[in-house]
């Protein structure tokens, strides 16, 4: 999500020069890639662009040809083979082949306003995409992209029924795998790829606290680019730290943090009183991460005093929440203590365990 703001941003501030530009994306990977399918990257005509597509060793050569593209106002697939030697002229070490997708803007083109869609609220966004065409069809394009409305479960765009039909059904699969997908569709002649992207909200943060060790957390929450909620005494925070908050609750007021499946709560108040009676009250939340700051014995406490008002956590309840939290990677410091929750919290909601990547059996990125 951090990306497509960037690339917004840029957009938006180039927009009234005129000058025309090319979306660049990843569509499809085989085998090893820096980046996945989804990665994008914007390029004006005059050379200035913004995201990747790779860890910089195709930039160079996809921004040439997004000139090339902007300048023929035609749409393109390029095939990078990354584990060839001499590969663009340089020596790539991903061996892996990645399909990209080039796209000029046109009056025509809705691509900039889907993804201004995707960064206007929380909802789940999906964008198809067709990146493979045998034939030239009645609204089937190569680089045409179609926005589903997953509130009102429409296909905007589409009037090829049976293409239509078929990106429905597929969508779906991508809403219940959560997971973007290439298909393939065949019809009375007619070949197309498309990649369906699936863009979800951006991570949120709930932080219950108020001391100096929250402002690590927030200057890691703003790099990220996370959604930030901070519930705390206001009278005791300092305001100029507090620029990657989106919204400030006083400790004190009925008012709360809106807690969804993409929200990571730590409590780190430092009162076992407050830190209790937030996880009462948050346990019943739809969050699949609730750190506690403090030792095992704390929350140990918690527990018993739970059962004895009458709650009993259930092992559901009990994975989520992660006491003592963080990763064992030596931190001590707040800002190490920041970073080894952060690792944690991006590990429950990518389902990995963490650990040492020389040590995992097999690639680095799954696969389709």
């Amino acid at each position: 999500m951090k990306e497509i703001k960037s690339i917004l941003q840029l957009y938006h501030s180039l927009k009234a020069s005129g000058e025309k530009c090319a979306i660049a994306q990843v569509v499809r990977v085989e085998e090893s890639s820096y980046r996945r399918e989804g990665a994008r990257m914007l390029v004006f005509e005059s050379g200035v662009f913004e995201g990747g597509i790779s860890g910089g060793c195709l930039e160079g050569d996809a921004l040439q040809r997004s000139q090339i593209a902007i300048l023929k106002q035609q749409p393109s697939i390029v095939t990078y083979d990354t584990s060839k030697e001499n590969e663009i002229g340089v020596g790539l070490g991903c061996n892996g082949i990645i399909d990209v997708l080039i796209s000029p803007i046109s009056e025509d083109s809705n691509m900039l306003e889907m993804l201004q869609k995707c960064v206007s609220d929380r909802g789940v966004h999906v964008i198809a995409t067709v990146t493979a065409l045998n034939e030239k069809v009645s609204g089937i394009t190569l680089g045409k992209s179609f926005y589903y409305d997953t509130v009102n479960k429409s296909l905007e765009d589409c009037t090829h029924s049976g293409f239509q039909s078929f990106l429905q059904e597929k969508i779906q699969h991508v809403l219940e795998n959560k997971k973007s997908s290439i298909y393939r569709f065949e019809e009375k002649g007619i070949e197309a790829s498309v990649f369906i992207e699936l863009i979800p909200p951006q991570f949120h943060l709930a932080v219950y606290g108020d001391n100096y060790d929250v402002y690590p957390i927030l200057e890691m929450a703003r790099l990220l680019d996370w959604d930030v909620s901070l519930t705390g005494n206001v009278q005791k925070l300092q305001k100029e730290k507090l620029q990657s908050v989106k919204q400030l609750y006083p400790k004190d007021a009925d008012a709360r943090p809106e807690i969804d499946d993409r929200t990571a709560i730590i409590l780190m108040a430092h009162d076992y009183k407050t830190d209790y009676a937030n996880l009462e009250h948050l346990i019943k939340s739809g969050a699949p991460y609730i750190a506690s700051l403090g030792p095992r014995k704390r929350f140990d406490k918690m527990v018993i005093e739970l059962k004895s008002s009458g709650i009993e956590l259930t092992e559901a309840e009990q994975e989520r929440i992660f006491a003592p939290c963080g990763l064992e990677i030596g931190a001590n410091t707040p800002e190490e203590i920041a970073l080894s929750l952060f690792s944690e919290i991006l590990g429950v909601f990518s389902g990995k365990r963490g650990g040492m990547l020389r040590e995992k059996v097999g690639p680095i990125h799954e696969r389709n």
